[in-house]
């Protein structure tokens, strides 16, 4: 099972993991990884009331497609599934997650970080912070230097 979902919607991490071995006997590893909205967001470490992500419908699902077909052609998978959320989500609720199987657990972890180093840097979605109380104003959330230079080592 190949599968790609934007949606408002939560997911039910657990049953989207099940979904990759159900059935099947050549699945040695299933690697997930699920991120969550944190409430100590932003460079001063204010709390955070909400993020809100934005993405350009069909653009989005087409890109991170095209990256899970770029993990298949480097690492022997079985399956891989990314879901990733768009909305307001408050702290706590998740945002993101990717689950990749494999018949050995070096091309599952190695799947599932070179997916999540590209969605955290490239893929076509944009945050923008909600800051908790009235102390600052909230603003789009640039990108990290640090997760340009993880995702960097995936470049051939």
């Amino acid at each position: 099972m190949f599968a790609v979902r934007i949606q408002r919607e939560p997911f039910d991490a657990v049953a989207e993991s099940a979904a990759l071995a159900a059935g099947r006997t050549d699945v040695g590893a299933i690697v997930t990884f699920t991120g969550l909205c944190r409430a100590d967001a932003g460079p001063d470490g204010a709390g955070l009331a909400a993020l809100t992500l934005e993405h350009y419908p069909g653009m989005a699902e087409e890109e991170i497609e095209r990256h899970v077909e770029e993990a298949r052609r480097r690492w022997p998978l079985t399956g891989a599934i990314v879901v990733h959320r768009h909305g307001r989500l408050e702290p706590g609720d998740p945002i993101v997650f990717v689950a990749t199987a494999s018949s050995h657990r070096a091309a599952a972890f190695a799947a599932a970080e070179f997916l999540m180093d590209w969605l955290k840097t490239s893929a076509p979605f944009w945050k923008k912070e909600e800051p908790a109380g009235a102390a600052r104003s909230g603003g789009w959330v640039e990108a990290k230097a640090s997760d340009d230079a993880a995702a960097d080592r995936w470049r051939e």
